[in-house]
């Protein structure tokens, strides 16, 4: 390997993985060069399942990897198919159907041609398309969008809201139109007055919104997701008061300070550095544990609106997860758990995980795109507030 350029090949290959949305980083390489040397690169198919093994986490990530491979490692047959997918086509009915080709892995191997191209098809594109590209955005999936649709996505949820009804408080406030009588009030006022005949003085509950505490799982299953979801947790946290976003993978971490930032982009910055264990593990049980003993107190006071992402994997097998999810529930008014796993039609709550956290939610919600941020929104605005009573057996 020290004498040919296969190192620095593979190298150039984890940098495209890397842009195309993998997580892969410098340690992987090394695993990669090491493994390749156990296992030879004699035979092409033994090259691709070595490089396979060491820089795919995931099985949805099996497909991109496929791709990249046979595009990057020449073969002819492959690319030749990529090319004509991304060429003008002429459907018929013995025309057989091609897979599609991952936007981010064009971005990935040509980060320069969409500005190239921009210029030639601006008018002809722009006047069709414009109209119809938000729509689009709205039910593609975060995990296969490209760069550039990235960027437009997170403009669209910037302008997102929440719009969580208000609660009554325990606080009374003078209203003229008020339901009681405030008899202190309307004493002081006989009392300066001096007249025969006392006017009652009315007051009526304060209503505020209640707090919104968002726990968001950033493991590595969770890294695409949990991204988009804090550029929407940063539009709410500088649009309204008492929002607080906790995140958690192996340990919890409070990054509500640094989202309060006005400049997005700052703000993205000081949550990824005080972030010490993203795209890693996940301890849910753990770290729910860590939040109702140290800031359930603090947070879940005043009727308190809890939302759960995570998409219920967690690496304790879900020791002492529904425990603590009972707690959870109990503290709050209303316990909502999005998860993009439930983007898949056939998704079934088999992960010991999962079956621990479903009975103590109150809604069970897909986070994957943005039209599921505005079902989210409607949810809060036109769901049953209104909890049951828990029922203790003797």
């Amino acid at each position: 390997m020290s004498a040919g350029k296969l190192a620095e090949n593979i190298m150039h290959f984890a940098r495209v993985l890397r842009a195309a949305g993998l997580s892969i980083g410098p340690d992987r390489v090394v695993d990669a060069l090491r493994a390749l040397q156990v296992a030879g690169i004699e035979r092409r198919e033994d090259f691709y399942w070595t490089l396979a093994a060491v820089f795919l986490s995931k099985r949805e990530q099996q497909e991109l990897f496929d791709q990249a491979f046979h595009i990057f490692w020449r073969d002819p047959q492959m690319l030749e198919r990529i090319l004509r997918m991304l060429l003008p086509q002429m459907y018929c009915a013995t025309g057989a159907e091609q897979p599609e080709a991952s936007r981010r892995l064009s971005d990935a191997l040509n980060p320069g041609q969409e500005q190239r191209d921009g210029d030639v098809r601006q008018v002809e594109i722009d006047a069709s398309l414009n109209s119809s590209q938000s729509e689009l955005l709205q039910y593609a999936d975060f995990e296969s969008m490209s760069g550039a649709e990235l960027a437009q996505a997170k403009k669209l949820i910037a302008r997102l809201r929440l719009p969580i009804p208000e609660a009554r408080t325990r606080r009374f406030h003078p209203d003229a139109r008020g339901s009681a009588i405030d008899l202190p009030a309307t004493l002081r006022a006989s009392l300066r007055g001096g007249a025969q005949v006392i006017a009652l003085k009315r007051r009526s509950r304060v209503k505020r919104h209640p707090p919104l505490v968002v726990l968001c799982d950033i493991s590595g299953s969770m890294s695409r997701y949990s991204r988009m979801f804090l550029h929407f947790l940063h539009a709410i946290t500088n649009d309204r008061d008492r929002v607080h976003t906790l995140v958690f993978g192996t340990r919890l971490t409070n990054v509500t300070r640094h989202l309060r930032n006005r400049d997005v982009d700052i703000a993205m910055n000081r949550v990824t550095a005080a972030i010490q264990d993203w795209a890693g593990g996940t301890r849910i049980g753990a770290c729910l544990a860590q939040f109702n003993r140290n800031w359930s107190r603090r947070l879940l006071g005043q009727n308190a609106v809890v939302l759960l992402i995570s998409d219920g994997l967690d690496r304790d097998i879900g020791a002492g997860l529904g425990k603590e999810m009972e707690r959870l529930h109990k503290s709050c008014r209303k316990l909502i758990w999005l998860n993009p796993l439930l983007r898949y039609e056939g998704f079934q709550p088999r992960p010991s995980g999962v079956r621990a956290m479903l009975p103590h939610v109150d809604a069970f919600l897909p986070v994957h795109n943005i039209e599921s941020l505005v079902g989210l929104a409607r949810e809060l605005e036109h769901g049953k507030w209104q909890r049951q009573p828990t029922r203790v057996a003797a």
